[in-house]
C-alpha cells in the first residue's frame, strides 16, 4: 500500500532533523493519511480513499466531494478517483 493520498497525491518527503549541535540525519516526513469515506450527492455513490487530513479539510472547504473533484488535477488524483471524477464531469456535462 502507498503511502499516496489519493486525492491531492501528497507523497512523503525526506529531510533532515537538526539536533541542536547542528548534526542532520536523515528523516522521512510522511503525510497524515486517514482512511475516509466520502459521499457524492450527484452520484449517490460513496468513495473509500486513503487521503490526508489536510485534503479532507480541503474537500470540506471545498462544499463536499463533487465539488472538489471538478476542480481538482486530473494528474494529482489516483486512477480509481479519476474514473470516478470522471464519471461525474460527464454527469455535470449533462446538466
Amino acid at each position: 500500500m502507498s503511502r499516496c493520498c489519493e486525492l491531492t497525491g501528497k507523497k512523503p518527503q525526506i529531510g533532515h532533523r537538526v539536533s541542536h549541535s547542528n548534526r542532520k540525519t536523515k528523516h522521512w516526513f510522511l503525510p497524515n493519511l486517514c482512511q475516509a469515506t466520502l459521499f457524492s450527492q450527484q452520484l449517490g455513490e460513496t468513495l473509500s480513499v486513503r487521503a490526508s487530513a489536510a485534503a479532507l479539510r480541503t474537500v470540506e472547504h471545498q462544499g463536499g466531494l463533487d465539488s472538489f473533484l471538478l476542480k481538482a488535477k486530473m494528474e494529482n488524483l489516483s486512477p480509481r478517483v479519476i474514473s470516478f471524477a470522471q464519471r461525474l464531469k460527464q454527469l455535470s456535462a449533462k446538466d
